[in-house]
């Protein structure tokens, strides 16, 4: 990792997320007037706010997950929390659910450019390569005003990986070369990364293409239309001036064109038992510009953020679809420090949304462009309790189909704190309230004949209280939190949507190991009734009560990490419309073994053996569980991998 001096690291503790990371030790408290020694750059992108109350919810994913899931899905990525669902068993339909709520209605970004380019019910807006990954950081239910507009659920934040990351102390270039094999659909990946630095200039180059057969669920049945067929690109480059001036530039893409289910993210529906796989062309891309003082002043502590993402999601049968949506974005901050305790971050940000449905006989295009401004005051007025507290004001433009034009403006506001009770016991609330304007809808659903003249901005209201116990070694922690949507839109209508429930966590970290398991119980209402996957589609999910535990150990003296875990979920009865449907639940178990030869530097080898057990599943974040109409897309069962880094 290459060395950096920075003035201000943090890498913290906090619930669910980074308690197990494998980076530098946590604090409890920083001095932000005090420059520190060069140390080595493992938080999320230098998180100067990681300790701040209104990171009470916020889930940082572990190193090790990140690793973990190298060559696998964004469902390994959050594989160590319950609260975080990753539901559909191919990447293009994987969609993400924070509390319950659909990932559609968080400020999702990537390099600081804005996701969420919704674009076809079928697929995912959100869809990332785990190898690209540094960081992730995901807020549920309350987000800071600088996290950035339209958060009604919270916010999930991905970093890229970068040359800096990569060199080791003295080197000025290197590459690691990744090799992965997965016998369920003969999955063959590789991926080549290339990086260099010189007089302050760094930069990485990063390709990969994953090639596979349809792989079979548990039970052996092959499920058509889930061979892989991924390629990923990543370049991304930087510059550090002597003075701490960082600029970077990245650009990365995922193309999928492969036959899948005729529904992405369903494996078939039995009135229309003819429907089987057809194409679907995806591009996704994403561009950004950063800038940052890493040496910044009591008055100078800037960010400067302008970003573009676009899906282009292309379906040719039966009607010749095109569905592209974009995103141009930009942000200017600066944190104020006013001495040790407080510190004020202001500034505005802005975004430009477009979507666009075409075929042969329709051009259909919604449009969104906002201004906001914003600041969030950060205060520890004692060494036991901290406080935060922030307001945004958002304008907003939006022209729907058929010449609608209209404008919205609305506050937000949010209040965190954090008291510490008793050495290593903390107590946290806070509470958000946030304006999401009107959001474009789902391209392949536009409709002329919509009426927009009743439609209305969304509002969420979200509350969370919890405890967080920390003392030689062990955790205990538990929240409750509740998401309540109104005006949600749904075509040219609005919905009421609510998400509530409550999340728990123990674990215990030793000297060569970590164990954890982590529990989440989510219940799910559009319109004041309990709601179903149809219903609550792209609100959230009826998720009920999910598990996740996880254990490693390091055995040093054969250079090995051996452990495994269970990804479980219970019965739920949705009990709602015309599914009332039990939802079956399911245990799957993993191992793994990690080989690091101290005679080969560089070499790392890891083995997994997969839902061992063959259990023929859907995970419980996936779309039609609840439906006898609906044969969902199964998960792989049981399968064995082997990946190959090889750094040099």
């Amino acid at each position: 990792m290459k060395k950096l001096r920075w003035r201000l690291l943090v890498s913290v503790c906090v619930l669910n997320g980074a308690y197990f990371s494998t980076g530098a030790a946590a604090q409890d408290s920083v001095d932000a007037s005090e420059e520190l020694d060069p140390v080595v750059v493992y938080s999320f992108n230098n998180d100067r706010f990681a300790v701040a109350a209104d990171r009470n919810t916020s889930i940082y994913v572990s190193r090790q997950a990140i690793e973990a899931a190298e060559m696998g899905t964004l469902r390994d990525v959050f594989a160590e929390d319950a609260s975080v669902t990753v539901g559909g068993g191919i990447p293009i339909a994987q969609k993400i659910f924070v509390n319950g709520v659909d990932a559609l209605n968080l400020n999702m970004t990537i390099e600081g450019a804005m996701q969420n380019n919704r674009a076809f019910h079928h697929v995912t807006a959100n869809a990332i390569d785990p190898a690209l990954l540094r960081a992730v950081r995901v807020d549920a239910g309350i987000a800071a005003a600088d996290s950035g507009p339209n958060a009604l659920g919270g916010s999930i934040a991905f970093q890229l990986i970068d040359a800096l990351d990569l060199l080791e102390d003295g080197e000025t270039m290197g590459g690691k070369a990744t090799l992965s094999f997965d016998t369920n659909g003969n999955t063959f990946s590789q991926a080549l990364t290339g990086f260099a630095e010189h007089n302050g200039f760094d930069i990485l180059a990063f390709a990969k293409n994953a090639k596979g057969q349809d792989y079979t669920s548990g039970g052996d049945w092959e499920i058509p239309g889930t061979g892989a067929n991924l390629q990923t690109g990543l370049l991304k480059g930087g510059y550090t001036s002597d003075t701490g001036h960082r600029f970077e530039v990245s650009g990365m893409m995922l193309k999928d064109k492969e036959e899948r289910p005729h529904r992405a993210n369903i494996g078939s529906l039995t009135r229309k038992p003819n429907d089987t796989i057809r194409l679907y062309d995806t591009l996704r891309k994403s561009f950004s510009f950063r800038y940052e003082h890493l040496e910044p002043t009591d008055l100078y502590d800037p960010e400067v953020v302008l970003g573009f993402s676009e899906n282009n999601i292309d379906v040719p049968v039966p009607y010749g679809s095109k569905g592209t949506s974009n995103t141009l974005n930009g942000k200017v901050a600066n944190t104020f420090h006013f001495g040790e305790d407080i510190g004020f971050t202001t500034g505005f940000d802005f975004y430009r949304k477009t979507a666009n449905y075409e075929d042969p006989s329709s051009d259909l295009e919604e449009v969104a462009t906002n201004f906001g401004g914003f600041g969030q005051v950060r205060w520890t007025p004692l060494s036991a309790l901290k406080l935060s507290a922030g307001l945004r004001l958002d304008h907003q433009r939006f022209e729907g189909l058929g010449d609608f034009d209209t404008s919205v403006t609305g506050l937000s506001g949010n209040g965190s704190a954090s008291y510490e009770v008793l050495e290593g016991l903390k107590l946290k609330a806070g509470y958000a309230t946030v304006f999401g304007g009107i959001a474009l809808e789902d391209n392949y659903v536009f409709n002329p004949s919509w009426d927009y003249s009743g439609i209305k901005p969304s509002r969420s209201h979200n509350v969370t209280t919890g405890f967080e116990f920390e003392r030689s070694g062990f955790l205990l922690s538990g929240e409750v939190f509740r998401t309540d949507i109104s005006d949600a839109r749904s075509g040219d209508n609005n919905v009421d949507v609510l998400t509530e429930g409550f999340n728990l966590a123990a674990g215990y970290k030793w000297s060569s190991g970590t164990a954890k398991i982590t529990y989440s119980n989510t219940r799910v209402e559009v319109d004041g009734d309990a709601a179903d996957t149809y219903i609550a589609q792209d609100f959230a999910a009826p998720l009920g009560q999910v598990i996740a535990f996880n254990i490693s150990h390091r055995l040093e003296e054969y250079d090995l990490t051996v452990g495994g875990d269970v990804q479980a979920a219970l019965d739920y009865d949705t009990g709602s419309g015309d599914s009332n449907r039990t939802i079956d639940g399911y245990a799957v178990v993993g191992l793994f073994a990690e080989y690091q030869p101290e005679q080969i530097d560089g070499l790392k080898l890891r083995f997994e053996a997969n839902n061992i057990f063959d259990e023929d599943y859907s995970d419980r974040g996936t779309y039609g569980g609840d439906y006898q109409t609906v044969n969902t897309l199964k998960e792989p069962g049981r399968s064995f991998s082997l990946t190959a880094n090889y750094k040099f």
